[in-house]
């Protein structure tokens, strides 16, 4: 991958003229993000953000750091041990010139699972990275292996049935080929183009039932206002 997303976020932390990131998934048109919005303070977060953050306790694993504003909230402001990992080099270059003590290029399935953490954190769609539904198990399976004893995992996700429309009968038409979530996302940046990657969003009910089946309770933390969830799960 170009790593354009990482780009954009060392572009605006170094000043060097960041642009809009454009986006756009194969069932939504192309939309223009600030990258200005990943580097917001814990004031200006979605109420689900706020909330894991209240949530989080012990030494933190934020997996999809990103800009770094949840590990940075979190290392600031409550003075928890944070573990911060991306795919990105260029993202985590940005997490280390932000301040942020231990971020690393890492992908979540290479971790070693002798390091245990209190709170597993996957925000901004959490989901995502689980790519398809066939895969939620092997990620889940794995995050449940990082957990201490007593440990939890706050991720968030969206259910897309909304942005379907209804057919003849009130019901919602859907694809039949595969899970309505499960989305191919483009992105471009300074007229380049990504590889286009796909990117998953679960409803709360498929998600609590591939945890149960993984061995990890799920309950629902909070709603947003955009069809947007917080889970927590934990070992049963």
């Amino acid at each position: 991958m170009k790593d354009l997303f990482g780009k954009a976020i060392l572009d605006f932390q170094t000043n060097n003229n960041p642009e809009p990131i454009i986006t756009a998934t194969s069932i939504s048109e192309e939309d223009e993000m600030d990258v200005a919005y990943l580097f917001r303070t814990y004031d200006l977060m979605p109420k689900i953000e706020q909330k894991a953050l209240q949530l989080a306790y012990g030494k933190v694993l934020d997996i999809g750091c990103g800009a770094g504003s949840h590990a940075l909230s979190l290392q600031n402001d409550r003075h928890l041990e944070v573990v911060a990992i991306d795919i990105s080099e260029k993202a985590v270059q940005a997490c280390q010139l932000r301040g942020l003590k231990n971020v690393q290029v890492r992908d979540v399935l290479n971790l070693d699972t002798n390091e245990k953490f209190d709170t597993i954190l996957l925000l901004m769609n959490g989901t995502g990275i689980f790519q398809n539904l066939s895969k939620v198990a092997l990620y889940l399976q794995k995050l449940k292996s990082l957990l201490n004893l007593n440990g939890q995992i706050l991720i968030d996700s969206s259910d897309l049935i909304y942005m379907f429309d209804e057919d003849e009968d009130g019901g919602k038409w859907i694809p039949s080929d595969g899970y309505y979530g499960e989305l191919t996302f483009i992105i471009r940046y300074k007229g380049e183009t990504e590889v286009p990657f796909p990117w998953l969003y679960l409803d709360f009910n498929t998600l609590q039932n591939a945890a149960h089946a993984t061995g990890l309770q799920c309950e629902l933390v909070c709603e947003g206002e955009n069809y947007d969830y917080l889970a927590r799960l934990t070992s049963l």
